[in-house]
């Protein structure tokens, strides 16, 4: 491994203790912080540690760390408890760090009141990951948010710029005024 790679590993792993340092912990979003921020807020607000992180990230080990309007990245830790009985790890972890980057990047388009659903995901696996490749990061970005349609793509890289694998996404969006919970 290069120098440059051990480096950015380091920075990387350095970033998301930073994040989890400040999180609550983990539980569903509260109805109310879609409707006080819009979806770029409620992300900023979890790195902040204002709101909490999904459960999901906790349960796979994965961390939101960057977001901005149209772009969010999650970094992953996969380990042995992730491998498939192939010895690599599995294909549905690489795919929950896929869909949670890049639905979450339509979402940070939103405006207060708004959320979306994913209605399908398509993936491709480009090589095997194990638990040697070190932190990963999930980068979703918005291809295009309209009024009732998202639809964005992700990528999985390591520190190294390695390609893992990558994909897309189309959203349902809604106002979240016809839900009540």
């Amino acid at each position: 491994m290069s120098r440059e790679t051990e480096a950015l590993q380091k920075e990387w792993l350095e970033a998301a203790k930073a994040v989890r340092d400040k999180a609550q912990a983990p539980d569903v979003l509260p109805m109310s912080a879609f409707r006080e921020s819009s979806g770029l807020e409620l992300f900023q607000r979890m790195m902040r540690g204002e709101l909490p992180p999904a459960p999901i990230a906790h349960t796979l080990d994965f961390a939101l760390v960057e977001a901005e309007k149209g772009r969010i990245v999650f970094q992953g830790h996969p380990h042995r408890n992730f491998y498939n009985p192939a010895g690599t790890i599995h294909g549905g972890w690489q795919a929950t760090l896929l869909d949670s980057c890049m639905a979450c990047a339509v979402q940070s388009q939103l405006d207060v009141g708004q959320a979306y659903t994913s209605l399908e995901i398509k993936i491709n696996f480009v090589r095997a990951m194990n638990d040697k490749v070190g932190p990963v990061r999930a980068e979703g970005t918005v291809i295009q948010v309209g009024r009732q349609i998202g639809i964005a793509e992700g990528r999985i890289y390591d520190a190294a710029g390695k390609l893992y694998a990558h994909g897309t996404t189309t959203c349902l969006i809604f106002d979240l005024e016809q839900f009540k919970r």
